[in-house]
């Protein structure tokens, strides 16, 4: 039986916040590729000062996560849609004028304030957008956007500075920034009432996170901090073992698996209950971390991005559904945010504490212990949900 228009996914509102969720991530992952570089080459900056421009940007996306759920319950999801991918794209611009390392470190800072809310209100938008019975699928399509740019991002900006100045590259992200902006104004979301509430008084724990969501959004910090591991040092693993030149491919093939594999666990988890997708998906995303161990061929690596694709790429959209379905609907914009500021402390701590291993051990212990930590992971999914697995075991 085909969907009804009421339970269509792929409506023009849909489309308009994926391609601008795509846009904003787009931005983030070629920045967060090329800053380290840029510090190093034109600013005369040392390899410390090269990281903290991406550790003062997830700082301040994880200090405004607590808020945005408040911010955007306050001020409403179209509003702060239009203003937050605005201020992204001002700050785009900004970087054209970035001289100095401490302007940079700055604007980075800025920067991650309007990342971080342009994200949860983009997905919030995108969960009232979908039809309630297509949950998983719908959202998993979306949240694939940002996978995708995690492939599209790193790839642009490392060719682009082949051949063009950081200014050049700089103006482009900005000017696909703008575009989404410009893209915001035809998206329709569902009626709402501001609560108009000052957003820093009489805060409870309620008006930061989303207890109900907690629980796959912690899931997903561990999914996170191994999945560290892979966005971190994967370029400096291949090129330790004289592989650097098939990196790329890497995340040809991640990308190419999880696109190929999405509309099926997508309907998978909204027939059959989320534990059909995320207990196989862990188990492959931990076997993908232990081959990539082993590598010594460009074969090889491949066929480990290509299980990390798979696994990693269906568990992280399937999580953040469980932590919006696990909320009322007027509470989207914080299990949003309660999801995001999890994940992104689990990307952040990740890289510091396996940079840290990496130091000690080779990267291929750093492996090792990211895919014996999944496997953890799925001892600890199924002890907190083990209750409803019984009851989908009894079905």
């Amino acid at each position: 039986m085909s969907p009804t228009n009421s339970e269509k996914i792929w409506t023009k509102p849909f489309w308009i916040a994926l391609i601008n969720n795509f846009f904003v991530f787009l931005a983030f992952y070629a920045l967060l590729t090329i800053l380290p570089i840029f510090v190093l080459q034109e600013l005369g900056g040392t390899e410390g000062q090269a990281g903290l421009a991406t550790t003062i940007f997830l700082i301040s996306a994880i200090l405004t996560r607590a808020f945005a759920g408040r911010i955007i319950e306050s001020f409403g999801k179209k509003k702060m849609l239009m203003v937050s991918v605005l201020l992204f794209a001002l700050s785009m611009l900004l970087y054209l004028f970035a001289h100095e390392l401490v302007f940079l470190l700055a604007l980075r800072f800025f920067h991650g304030i309007w990342f971080s809310i342009a994200t949860t209100v983009l997905l919030a938008a995108a969960a009232d957008l979908v039809p309630a019975s297509r949950k998983g699928e719908g959202l998993g399509y979306f949240i694939m956007s940002m996978n995708l740019a995690v492939v599209a991002g790193p790839f642009i900006a490392l060719t682009a500075v082949r051949f063009v100045s950081y200014t050049v590259l700089f103006g482009g992200l900005a000017a696909v920034s703008i575009l989404g902006f410009v893209l915001t104004f035809l998206i329709r979301l569902p009626a709402e009432t501001p609560t108009r509430q000052p957003v820093f008084k009489q805060l409870a724990l309620s008006d930061l996170v989303e207890k109900r969501a907690f629980p796959p959004s912690a899931i997903g910090f561990l999914a996170a901090f191994s999945y560290a591991g892979v966005i971190s040092f994967i370029s400096v693993y291949a090129e330790s073992i004289n592989l650097f030149h098939a990196v790329n491919l890497f995340f040809v093939c991640f990308a190419a698996v999880m696109l190929l594999s999405r509309p099926f666990t997508g309907r998978l988890f909204d027939r059959a209950g989320p534990a059909y997708v995320i207990i196989p998906s862990l188990l492959v995303f931990s076997a993908g971390l232990f081959l990539l161990s082993t590598v010594t061929t460009a074969a090889v690596l491949l066929l480990a991005g290509g299980l990390i694709g798979l696994g990693y790429g269906s568990i992280l959209p399937s999580l953040q559904t469980m932590a919006i379905q696990a909320s009322p609907p007027e509470r989207t914009s914080h299990a949003t945010a309660t999801f995001f500021m999890l994940f992104d402390s689990g990307i952040a701590v990740g890289s510091f504490v396996l940079g840290t291993i990496a130091s000690l051990m080779t990267y291929s212990y750093v492996y090792i212990i990211c895919g014996t930590l999944v496997l953890a992971t799925l001892g600890i999914y199924m002890l907190v949900y083990r209750n409803r697995l019984r009851l989908q075991s009894a079905h």
